[in-house]
């Protein structure tokens, strides 16, 4: 587990959010501290294409002078143009790419796409890459098999390769070198549950409504302790030559992450070519893209059929309301190595995975204590409500920020107040939000 940020490493901010937008609308009920004696900070939780509808009603309910924290499932830098506000009294926090190889990865996506990077993107290409490595070090497309590499190829131990070498850490792993993957996300070291044992956020803001993109105001890194031998391994890799790896790419085409899904396949791609286009030890790879629509149903539909394909190992699922049904439906009883580049939720550390369910994005549990001190400390608010998407990852991230938010950082939190996707109005739950404490 990641340890705690040092309260000094974020610097406050004064004047935390601007009035903005309905500001003159009469019968804002938005005052912090105020008559209406509703909370100064309000948590969201969600994606972008039901979080466009919420934030048009939040605005036009509120005068936008509470401080709102979001995390990286909101983070679309086109939402401020299709909700028609700045949203400059919102702040983000997300994973970021803070890996040794940050910069090497960022100049391998541009390279291909002339594009930069977006969010979870170096995530993605780690997952992918980290399957490659395992599979070729396995020297079979084997779920079993892969799942005993994982950490071999990505812990301490072994030579070092990152995304700029990863052709020579195919080969190395082909020919049973122990190596270690040092990634663009983290180093990719996984500890016991197969979480990464480090991590980066960021954190954000919008640029406004003319704007496609968001803006990291800055980026902390976080180190968890050594995971050296932490959690089932091989000892070595049969390796071999001259076969086809097979790997499923199984992330957002459509649905409420598409926007974000689709920068994500991009970079999933990208160690596929590196290797077909350079066949180290005559290896090939197969990659099979499905999408999961980000719908748990169609998810599972798809996972199951990269079973049935035979794929060993995929890259997904991306939201946690649909990898851990997928996880549990398709991956693990067929023994199936599922490595997601963003799905955060603490259910997924917690599940009976026998081990086959691993990731490159960090755990809620650590993003939990990064926005309840970011709501204390730089937006300087004492009292949030939390609204927050109704499924495993909303719920159990708004629980975790609540937590810490009033144990250690003092501060109180009015309401928790779900709210489903696809709703045509918000209006209510945005009420239930803003109002006074229960008594």
């Amino acid at each position: 587990m990641a340890r705690d940020i040092a309260r000094r490493d974020f610097l406050k901010r004064a004047g935390a959010a601007s009035a903005v937008g309905a500001a003159g609308l009469s019968g804002c009920i938005g005052s912090p501290g105020g008559g209406g004696g509703g909370p100064e900070g309000l948590v969201v939780i969600g994606y972008p294409e039901s979080g466009i509808q919420l934030f048009r009603d939040y605005y036009s309910q509120s005068d936008g002078s509470e401080s709102i924290l979001v995390p990286d499932g909101l983070r679309d830098g086109a939402m401020p143009g299709q909700v028609g506000n700045d949203m400059a009294n919102v702040t983000g926090t997300a994973p970021a790419a803070g890996g040794p190889n940050q910069e090497a990865f960022n100049q391998l996506f541009q390279d291909e796409y002339n594009a930069a990077p977006g969010v979870f993107t170096s995530q993605s290409y780690d997952s992918v890459a980290l399957l490659i490595l395992a599979n070729a070090a396995a020297g079979e497309n084997s779920g079993p098999a892969l799942k005993e590499q994982m950490r071999r190829i990505a812990n301490p131990g072994g030579d070092e390769y990152g995304p700029e070498k990863f052709v020579e850490a195919v080969e190395a792993a082909a020919n049973g070198d122990d190596i270690n993957y040092q990634g663009a996300s983290s180093a990719t070291n996984f500890n016991e549950k197969g979480d990464p044992a480090s991590a980066a956020y960021a954190i954000w803001e919008f640029e406004g409504t003319d704007s496609d993109s968001t803006a990291t105001q800055e980026v902390q890194n976080f180190e968890g302790e050594n995971p050296e031998g932490s959690g089932p391994s091989a000892d070595s890799g049969p390796g071999g030559s001259d076969r086809e790896i097979s790997v499923g790419i199984l992330l957002p085409e459509t649905g409420d992450l598409a926007s974000v899904g689709a920068p994500m396949i991009q970079a999933a791609q990208i160690p596929v070519k590196q290797v077909n286009n350079a066949n180290p030890a005559g290896l090939t790879v197969n990659a099979q893209i499905e999408d999961t629509q980000t719908s748990p149903s169609a998810g599972t539909s798809a996972a199951q059929a990269l079973v049935s394909a035979g794929v060993p190992g995929v890259c997904g699922s991306a939201s946690s309301g649909v990898n851990v049904p997928v996880s549990q439906q398709a991956f693990i009883p067929n023994e199936v190595v599922g490595c997601s580049p963003s799905s955060t939720a603490l259910s997924v550390s917690n599940l009976e995975d026998n081990d086959f369910i691993f990731r490159t994005a960090p755990s809620d549990f650590l993003q939990g204590r990064v926005m309840a001190q970011v709501m204390s400390e730089r937006l300087e608010a004492s009292t949030v409500s939390t609204l927050f998407v109704n499924n495993d990852y909303g719920q159990q991230l708004s629980n975790r920020f609540a937590n810490v938010f009033e144990e250690q950082f003092d501060g109180e939190v009015y309401h928790q107040t779900a709210f489903n996707i696809g709703e045509s109005s918000y209006s209510s739950v945005i009420e239930t939000a803003l109002s006074a404490p229960d008594n």
